[in-house]
């Protein structure tokens, strides 16, 4: 219940103070798991992910948010788990990979990290090894304007519109049998990047 009203929520307020405009919600899948992959570029992404989705989500959050007793209790409310950045967490990537597999969606953010500028960063692998291993799609979407309400370095939102436009499935080509490896995985993230570079404005 926590969950379902904090969705409620933050969709009053993308909707009331954000103007929000939500395309593309006929490309998320209605059954089965999946890997959703925004752009980072603000705090309120994650919550913003959360209420377009018309299906709930759960987040690869960094885990030192969770260092504060208060905060972190918040978050595991969101269903935010943890994930250690700087290397290899089995212990996160073993949680995603069981949670789409009992047909949830997870949500992780291909850059790892906040964009400083704004512009789409260089993907990491790891959202494409967990997308092999559980064996599903992943459905980019493009977070615009969002960086506007709340920039880098501010605490409190301003006014101004954002759009949510969810992408198409992207799937792995992948043989059966065929070993999961860097040289497979890296055409699918770049795939997954093309997709969501295509719906940023130029420049971005």
């Amino acid at each position: 219940m926590r969950y379902y009203l904090g969705r409620f929520l933050f969709r009053v307020f993308f909707k009331i103070f954000c103007r929000w405009e939500v395309q593309g919600r006929e490309n998320i899948p209605r059954s089965g798991g999946f890997i959703l992959a925004p752009n980072h570029v603000s705090y309120l992404d994650p919550p913003l992910a959360g209420a377009a989705m018309t299906r709930p989500v759960y987040f690869m959050a960094k885990s030192e948010l969770f260092a504060s007793p208060i905060f972190g209790w918040i978050i595991r409310q969101t269903h935010a788990f943890p994930v250690s950045r700087g290397g290899a967490d089995r212990a996160a990537l073993k949680k995603a990979q069981q949670l789409l597999q009992d047909g949830q969606v997870v949500v992780v953010f291909p850059e790892g990290r906040r964009s400083e500028d704004g512009r789409l960063q260089e993907a990491e692998l790891g959202l494409a090894l967990i997308a092999a291993r559980a064996g599903v799609p992943v459905v980019p979407v493009a977070f615009i304007g969002v960086d506007r309400v709340l920039p880098r370095g501010k605490i409190f939102p301003r006014p101004g519109k954002v759009k949510v436009q969810f992408g198409a499935p992207v799937c792995l080509d992948l043989a059966a049998n065929a070993r999961i490896s860097r040289e497979a995985l890296q055409p699918f993230m770049d795939k997954i990047m093309s997709a969501l570079r295509a719906m940023l404005p130029e420049g971005k």
